[in-house]
């Protein structure tokens, strides 16, 4: 007997296969002002998720970019995409809050047309490839950026999972654990 119900993510409540904000901010890091994902509509375990990003004139990267034609940076744009994934691999991560998923490459860039303050970016991210060892998560996605159904952006991501901690601390830069530097 086959199942036909679509998979969800374990920690959703049964039969949710969104995510609303209050969700979003539980599984991923981001803040004000970048965390650039609003909602989720879809999402199937390690496979596929769909998101919504609403474009508003209070985005603060609008101020600078650009004066009187106000565009989404591209690099927000595969930022989205990648958060968007984020979301949807760190569901599979139990110890979540002391991680950190961070690029490790973007191949395939490609920016087809512009995104103003009122359009609806919706990011549609398929999982390309899942690899988990002890001590580390890595992950290949591949992104598409719509606004009124039209393809305005897409990418492959590449990315990581890293402690949270990673960076900071007694084990940064040349530190030999005792506070000096290692020579």
């Amino acid at each position: 007997m086959t199942e036909s119900t679509p998979p969800v993510v374990e920690t959703l409540p049964t039969g949710k296969t969104g995510l609303d904000i209050h969700d979003i901010l539980k599984i991923l890091p981001h803040r004000y002002p970048f965390l650039l994902i609003d909602r989720v509509l879809e999402l199937q375990r390690k496979q596929r998720i769909v998101a919504i990003k609403n474009v508003t004139i209070n985005e603060p990267f609008f101020v600078g970019h650009f004066p009187g034609l106000p565009i989404m940076p591209g690099v927000l744009i595969v930022e989205a995409i990648a958060q968007a994934g984020g979301a949807l691999l760190l569901t599979e991560v139990e110890d979540r809050a002391d991680k950190v998923m961070v690029f490790t490459g973007i191949e395939r860039a490609k920016f087809r047309r512009p995104v103003s303050p009122g359009d609806q970016l919706r990011l549609e991210v398929e999982v390309k490839g899942w690899r988990a060892v002890p001590g580390m998560v890595a992950a290949k996605m591949h992104g598409v950026a719509y606004v009124a159904g039209k393809r305005v952006a897409e990418a492959t991501v590449s990315c990581q999972l890293i402690d949270s901690s990673r960076g900071r601390g007694s084990d940064d830069a040349g530190d030999n654990g005792n506070g000096a530097a290692a020579e």
